[in-house]
């Protein structure tokens, strides 16, 4: 497993003057409270250097309409991800993005269809190979950390399990945003939606592919506030990638703090694992 740290401001003036010649499918996948639109910066970049992008919004996210309350399983969640790699044309496979929550999504789509998939990038992603609801749920309250950071919402009533979780909006600078731009901190505090708390209790992973067919690398996130670095490096431990790095600058969300880093590495990776 090689693990290595890149400081912001590494330069990616290679990859933007010289094209590469084979094009690559990223597919974006956000995170918790997120939607497709945090992946603007990424998209940009990516497209520019002549990459198909595609950020999707799962489900009650970014502009999807559905409302958290009424989403109780993971599945339910993860259908238009589930529902895009199913449709792809044969021999045509994509490198699966995945940010925070997100990796959840990653996990999944390699469970049912890893013969779709180039890459999968965990970007401080929860990265668990998953066999059933209770291990779910110990990794999952070890991941959030601190309870009290975020919001639950009942919205079938106390006497009821919580339907919607999200940080509590004094604490998302401090946690989530730490190293971003304010502008891209004022964008996120006006998008961010509570996300559907049942579908992450009921995380598993089906499906008949073998999952270590797909090569999987982690980024990590070295200021992040959110997601320690103890975790993060658990994860690792637990289901070693093929690949580990460190982004030394970068908060939670380094598709804002560090944009130019995230896409020279998401680049360096796609280049570096070539197709069968």
């Amino acid at each position: 497993m090689e693990i290595r740290k890149i400081m912001s401001g590494s330069n990616s003036n290679d990859n933007n003057n010289n094209k590469e010649e084979q094009q690559f499918h990223f597919v974006l996948v956000h995170g918790a409270g997120h939607g497709g639109w945090c992946w603007y910066k990424i998209r940009t970049l990516l497209e520019a250097a002549g990459h198909k992008v595609t950020c999707l919004d799962l489900k009650c996210s970014g502009i999807d309409p559905t409302d958290f309350n009424t989403v109780f399983t993971f599945a339910d969640y993860n259908q238009p991800l589930t529902s895009f790699i199913s449709s792809l044309p044969p021999n045509h496979k994509v490198i699966v993005v995945g940010h925070s929550a997100g990796g959840k999504s990653v996990t999944d789509v390699i469970h049912k269809f890893a013969d779709k998939v180039h890459i999968a990038i965990y970007v401080a992603a929860f990265m668990i190979n998953i066999g059933n609801s209770a291990s779910t749920n110990e990794h999952l309250s070890k991941q959030l950390g601190d309870a009290n950071a975020y919001e639950l919402i009942y919205g079938l009533g106390l006497d009821q399990p919580p339907t919607g979780i999200i940080v509590k909006p004094e604490l998302r600078r401090q946690l989530l945003y730490n190293e971003s731009p304010v502008e891209d901190f004022t964008l996120a505090s006006m998008l961010l939606r509570p996300s559907p708390a049942r579908a992450y209790m009921d995380v598993t992973q089906e499906g008949s592919c073998d999952v270590n067919s797909v090569p999987r690398v982690f980024i990590r996130t070295m200021k992040d506030n959110l997601f320690k670095q103890e975790n993060q490096e658990k994860m690792i431990k637990q289901w070693p990638p093929s690949k580990v790095f460190a982004i030394h600058e970068s908060d939670h969300c380094p598709f804002f703090s560090t944009p130019d880093v995230l896409f020279a590495l998401l680049l360096e990776v796609a280049n570096s694992i070539k197709n069968p």
